[in-house]
């Protein structure tokens, strides 16, 4: 079934009605604001609001809706480069240069390539949606427990990679997190694993209280050590305009990135966090000075931003076509249009096809409007950077000792909080990248179950390595990425050694 154009010049018309810009102006804004909180992500905005969709048409629900997750992926790298304090997972890609450009005074600059960077990804996933939703679900149909977990196994290989000079370190660290992955109820058996008789373990620990608890708690103890240093420092915001220069250097990664985000997320269960990191990977690996990296450089914000908002459209594609979220939030948002009355699947593009195409060309007016709301935030947000450092970091902590709490509503989450603050001040201390940690707590546990899965299929690991023209393309790319700073190495130690001049 090709695009039909008819309908979806018809949506956009519907999609201009004062009372769905309305609902777009909402979802969005709400959606940046949510984004911002430690730990209150795009999940936790649409479940809160699911009651107000009620007595809504289905269609602006889905609006109000899907506004809200892909402002919240605008919403989410505000912290992460103010604070080094991801919103949610699929935002931590954004401290790696983002914060590092805000401690060089260049917050305003780092700001805004953001949103510049998420609005072209959206738009690229936009276009994408409109013109592949249909063939895109088809592939991503064909992915089985082997494609999942050789997807997972590059994408944490990519990950260590990055940690150019201290792969080792990034090696601890993301063996560390699939350890921790491991913690809760064995799907398979039901059988309780590292829980210590704490039920509160049972499902497992959860990535957000991770996170918060490495990047944000870690972050306060670590320069709370180095307060009368700080202290005596006047943060500058620096100027939001972005030079030719910079213009050069991240148009080509918000270019590239916007597809493979959008890519990533229209299979089932991928989602922002490993589009972003994925990305950032792709950008390191390509770069012809990758050392920038990791100390403000301005493509390392703008790969990421522009993947993991267009992921967040592409997680719409297996929602609508299949029935299949492609991410946390769309499997909220799916019980959601569920009680609305609606059943997603491939009869809804022919059931309701002026819903659906509303819907995403209500995505294109969202995507204008919150670039130029972000852009015009910059000025307000970037004074979080002059409150002085015994306010500002009592804050920060408070805020995430609250969305912490707001996840289940749990004393324990407290604890589990201050340990994995402690470890976060640790691995800062030990220079020991964080990253893999949490990529590797994320999808742990699906990677381990599609492994287990897959063996049972195949009979063996070879079996499953050459399942499908798939898995052997991702196994190849998983030994590229894992060789690739050894090549890169061994080729420049035998081109210094071609240079140097024989006496």
């Amino acid at each position: 079934m090709g695009v039909d154009f008819q309908n979806v010049m018809e949506g956009l018309m519907v999609s201009l009605q004062p009372a769905n810009l309305l609902w777009v102006v909402i979802g969005a804004f709400l959606g940046t604001v949510v984004g911002m909180l430690p730990g209150l992500g795009p999940a936790t905005a649409v479940a809160v609001l699911i009651p107000i969709t009620f007595g809504m048409d289905s269609t602006s629900a889905l609006i109000l809706m899907a506004a809200i997750y892909y402002g919240a992926m605008y919403g989410g790298s505000r912290s992460s480069i103010l604070l080094n304090t991801p919103g949610d997972g699929s935002a931590i890609a954004a401290t790696f240069d983002g914060y590092p450009m805000t401690k060089q005074g260049r917050a305003g600059q780092a700001l805004t390539i953001s949103a510049i960077a998420s609005l072209i990804g959206g738009l690229f996933a936009i276009a994408g949606f409109i013109l592949l939703a249909k063939p895109l679900a088809s592939f991503a149909l064909k992915f089985g427990p082997a494609e999942y977990f050789l997807l997972f196994l590059f994408t944490l290989s990519a990950i260590v990679s990055l940690s150019v000079g201290k792969m080792v370190k990034g090696f601890i660290a993301m063996s560390l997190g699939l350890m921790l992955s491991t913690i809760g109820v064995d799907l398979q058996t039901g059988v309780y694993r590292f829980t210590f008789d704490i039920p509160q373990l049972s499902e497992g620990v959860d990535f957000l209280i991770v996170i918060i608890g490495v990047y944000a708690v870690g972050e306060v103890l670590y320069n709370y050590l180095h307060l009368d240093r700080l202290s005596t420092k006047k943060n500058k915001v620096g100027k939001k305009g972005i030079s030719k220069d910079q213009w050069k250097q991240s148009k080509w990664p918000m270019i590239r990135n916007g597809p493979i985000g959008f890519l990533i997320g229209v299979l089932p269960g991928a989602g922002g966090s490993i589009a972003s990191m994925l990305s950032y990977t792709t950008e390191r690996q390509l770069s012809k000075k990758p050392e920038r990296f990791g100390k403000g450089a301005i493509e390392g914000v703008a790969a990421p931003e522009s993947a993991n908002n267009a992921a967040s459209v592409g997680a719409f594609i297996p929602l609508l076509t299949m029935g299949i979220p492609g991410s946390g939030t769309t499997a909220v948002i799916l019980g959601a249009v569920i009680m609305l009355g609606l059943r997603p699947g491939p009869l809804l593009f022919e059931n309701n096809p002026d819903m659906v195409w509303t819907m995403v060309n209500s995505m294109f007016i969202g995507n204008l409007f919150l670039v130029v709301l972000n852009i015009l935030l910059v000025g307000l947000l970037v004074r979080i950077l002059n409150t002085p450092p015994k306010i500002l970091y009592p804050l920060i902590l408070v805020l995430a000792f609250i969305g912490t709490y707001t996840l289940s509503y749990s004393i324990v989450d407290f604890y589990i909080l201050v340990i994995f603050g402690l470890i976060g001040l640790m691995m800062k201390l030990l220079d020991i990248p964080i990253a893999p940690l949490i990529l590797a707590l994320i999808v742990g546990a699906d990677m381990e179950q599609n492994f287990r899965k897959s063996l049972v299929a195949h009979d063996s690991i070879w079996n499953m390595l050459t399942a499908s023209s798939v898995t052997i393309v991702l196994a190849i790319m998983t030994v590229l990425s894992v060789s690739y700073p050894f090549i890169v190495s061994w080729i420049k130690k035998r081109k210094a050694k071609t240079d140097t001049p024989t006496s």
